[in-house]
Order: C-alpha cells, then sequence, then structure tokens
C-alpha cells in the first residue's frame, strides 16, 4: 500500500501550473465515442481515472492513441457494441455517461453500476427518469444497468434535483435523438459548459448550457474532425490556492480561469487572503505574522462554492482563528476525514452536515488516509501545513484526481515523497 510523507510545517512559494479538468475529460470522453468521424483532443490529464475511462472505449473498439503531452487522438466509428464488460467500469464514477453515449449512438446501452469516492448515497435515478422519458426501458439486475429504445426522442426534462451527472448523461445521450429535448433545472457547472462547447464544436446544437436550461436539436450525424482543448481543473487550481494559504506562503496558480474560482476566491478574501488576477492566473499570499478570520462556508451547486473543495477548505479554517463552519449541502457522510485531522490537533465537531471548526489549532504530523479523492488531498495539505512528518496512506483514491502532484508540490518548496521513494532512499542508504 502506497504512501505520501510529507515532512510540514514550511511556507509554499513560487508558481504552479494547474491540468485539464478531470470532469470535463471524463464526460468529454464518453461525449467523443457518439461522434461520426475522428477528433482530436487537447490538455487532457494524465491520472487514472482518466486512463480507465479512454480503456473502457478501446474496449469498445474506438481507436485512442494518446501523446506524451496528453493530446488524445480519438475514433469513435470503429465501436462495434453497446455493452461495457471491463469491470473496471465498476471504479468510476463516472463511467455511467457510457449509458449515454451508447444509447444515442445504439439505442440501446448496458454498463456495470458505477462506483467511485465513497462519501454517501449518489443514486442514478434521475439519469434512469431523463432516459425513460426519451423512449429508453431501463433495466437493474446482477450488477448491471441495462437501457433500450424502439424509438429514442427529444423530450422535455425537469430534473427534480439539480445533478452534474444527469444533466451530463442526457445532454450527451440527446446530442443524437430525434427532435429537440429541453433539460430544465439543469446543472451549470463549467465542466457541463465545456462537454456542450466540444460537441458544439464537432456538429451538435446544443443551446443555454450554463444556465438553468439547456436545450438540444438532436443530429442524425456528428461529423467530428475538430481539435478541442479541455478547461482547466478547477478543483485542482483550488486546492494549490488552499494550499498556499493554508501554509502561509505565496503561490501563483497558473493556467486558470479565474471567474471559475470565484466561489473560492470570494471566501478567501473574506478570511483576509491576499490574492492578485491576471487573464489566467491567481496570486495567492499572506503577510509574514498573518492571521486569518474564522468564517463560514456552504456547498452548493454552481456557482456556489463547490463540495470537491470542501476538505480542503476545512483545513484552511482550522488555521484562522475564532470559530468557523462548514456546511456541507451536496453529499452525506462527506465529513468522514475529520477523524483523521483530528489526529493531527484539529479542533473540529461534526452534527450531522455541519462542521464547527474552532481554530487556530496547530496541526502536528501523524499517520492519516486518503479516504476519498478530495478527502485525500486535505490530508496532504494538513500535512504541508503541519509540523513534522505526516503519513497519508493509501493514496489509490487521490492518484485519481491530481496529475504529477508530487512533482508540483515539490516545485513550490514542499518536501513530499511517496513511499516508493523513501524505500529507494533507504536501501541507497544500505
Amino acid at each position: 500500500m502506497a504512501s505520501y510523507y510529507i515532512n510540514g510545517g514550511n511556507p509554499l512559494h513560487g508558481e504552479i501550473t494547474v491540468s485539464g479538468s478531470k470532469n470535463a475529460a471524463l464526460g468529454i470522453i464518453a461525449a467523443a465515442c457518439v461522434l461520426d468521424g475522428p477528433c482530436v483532443i487537447e490538455n487532457m490529464p494524465h491520472v487514472s481515472d482518466i486512463e480507465t475511462q479512454l480503456e473502457l472505449c478501446r474496449n469498445l473498439g474506438a481507436k485512442v492513441e494518446v501523446d506524451a503531452d496528453g493530446t488524445v487522438h480519438f475514433d469513435a466509428t470503429s465501436i462495434y457494441t453497446h455493452e461495457i464488460t471491463d469491470e473496471r467500469a465498476r471504479n468510476i464514477r463516472a463511467s455511467y455517461y457510457f449509458l449515454g453515449a451508447l444509447l444515442a449512438r445504439f439505442g440501446k446501452a448496458r454498463n456495470y453500476l458505477p462506483g467511485g469516492c465513497n462519501f454517501g448515497t449518489r443514486p442514478i435515478d434521475l439519469h434512469l427518469k431523463g432516459f425513460n422519458a426519451m423512449g429508453a426501458a431501463a433495466n437493474l439486475a446482477h450488477g448491471f444497468i441495462t437501457l433500450e429504445a424502439d424509438d429514442f426522442h427529444g423530450e422535455h426534462i425537469f430534473l427534480d434535483k439539480v445533478s452534474v451527472g444527469a444533466t451530463m448523461n442526457l445532454m450527451i445521450a440527446a446530442s443524437k435523438a430525434k427532435g429537440r429535448t429541453t433539460i430544465e433545472n439543469a446543472a451549470r457547472e463549467p465542466h457541463i459548459v465545456d462537454v456542450a462547447n466540444f460537441l458544439n464544436s464537432m456538429g451538435a446544437k446544443i443551446r443555454g448550457a450554463g444556465t438553468d436550461v439547456i436545450r438540444i436539436e438532436g443530429r442524425e450525424v456528428l461529423p467530428a474532425g475538430s481539435t478541442y482543448a479541455i478547461i482547466p481543473d478547477q478543483i485542482e487550481a483550488g486546492t494549490y490556492m488552499i494550499a498556499a494559504a493554508a501554509t502561509r506562503g505565496d503561490v501563483t496558480v497558473r493556467n486558470l480561469i479565474p471567474k471559475h474560482m470565484e466561489p473560492l476566491s470570494a471566501k478567501m478574501d473574506e478570511i483576509g487572503v491576499h490574492m492578485e488576477t491576471g487573464d489566467d492566473w491567481i496570486r495567492v499570499w499572506t503577510e509574514p505574522g498573518q492571521e486569518l478570520s474564522a468564517t463560514s462556508f456552504r456547498t452548493m451547486a454552481y456557482p456556489g462554492f463547490p463540495t470537491d473543495l470542501q476538505p480542503q477548505a476545512v483545513v484552511l479554517l482550522c488555521t484562522c482563528t475564532g470559530m468557523s463552519k462548514m456546511y456541507e449541502d451536496v453529499w452525506a457522510s462527506r465529513f468522514q476525514y475529520v477523524d483523521d485531522l483530528k489526529q493531527m490537533g484539529a479542533d473540529i465537531t461534526v452534527a450531522d452536515r455541519v462542521a464547527l471548526i474552532q481554530g487556530p489549532r496547530s496541526l502536528t504530523g501523524a499517520m492519516v488516509q486518503a479516504r476519498d479523492l478530495r478527502a485525500g488531498a486535505a490530508m496532504v495539505l494538513a500535512g504541508l501545513a503541519a509540523t513534522g512528518m505526516t503519513e497519508v496512506f493509501d493514496i489509490h483514491s487521490l492518484e485519481r484526481g491530481y496529475e504529477d502532484l508530487i512533482l508540483k508540490l515539490r516545485s513550490i518548496g514542499a518536501d513530499i515523497r511517496k513511499s516508493s521513494d523513501v524505500y529507494e532512499n533507504a536501501e541507497r542508504e544500505l
């Protein structure tokens, strides 16, 4: 079992560059499966979730080639089956996007029930309700979802709850459904907009992405043939911004979209963090000896504060003066990591979906677990802010979503090693 070892307590300084958006890339890869020609996708992040998603495409018959710089050459015209049979589909939540893609391509689809991070029940009933309205009958049996549609058509769909996954899946499916599809109460996240822009660049007709009403005119043929660059990763950028503030450092985060960062930037400004913003960068710093003030956060759908930055923000609040509150309004059970922070000296009380954080606390190194992707990132940030050595174990979930995490953190002064590095150093000393 691999671990990260972090010798913390040192402010981070320098510049760090954000990779392409994992969440956008996962949707774009699935959306590429509906195309009737080849395409080129740039700025693809090199992380395990993406590798799995691309391998699932290869197993469907797609031709996929990846250049060293992350550029993907994708040709869906050789896809020959509507069935996902690779059990790795169980390991990532975004594998369910293939339901919409294969339904659009073949009028039927079969896939495993999705997996992903374990921080609460995340049903796909809204996906199935939408597919059913568009003429697809669903059957759940033996761990598989099977969809079949004799007449797959556009429809007016109202989502009972804002859902990124359902919005994405239904939008992909509707791109080739007969007629018009309208999705009301749609999610507005940047990666929804990016997938819509990708499909439009390949011949689709999608309007309203980024608002709560999306309208899609289904196309019989999506000719593709274009090159598309994935947007920067909003959550990775936010993680590094928080790392700079939590360690009381001075870091410029490059290759981001400042508009996407506003939910975080507003809160960081509220607690007293200094920021300077350019066209595609944000500098984050604190003055020597500066105290940061407690505040309250509430996670919600975009343009609210993202739940995927909640654990990292709680680490920052541990270093602020006073009582802070974190309200988790998106996912149940996302405070599982709090016990690990308490081992490091944090003073946190959780009641249902609210965490009360008393600070400032002097965090100290400990052995903690990466319980899911974003909780793992929070443990790394806590280790960077703490004095002494922190071991973050079970890091496979963490490595699903951050490209070159160790190299990037080292470039701004972090003392962080993977367990294999530690073992190699020990062997050399012997």
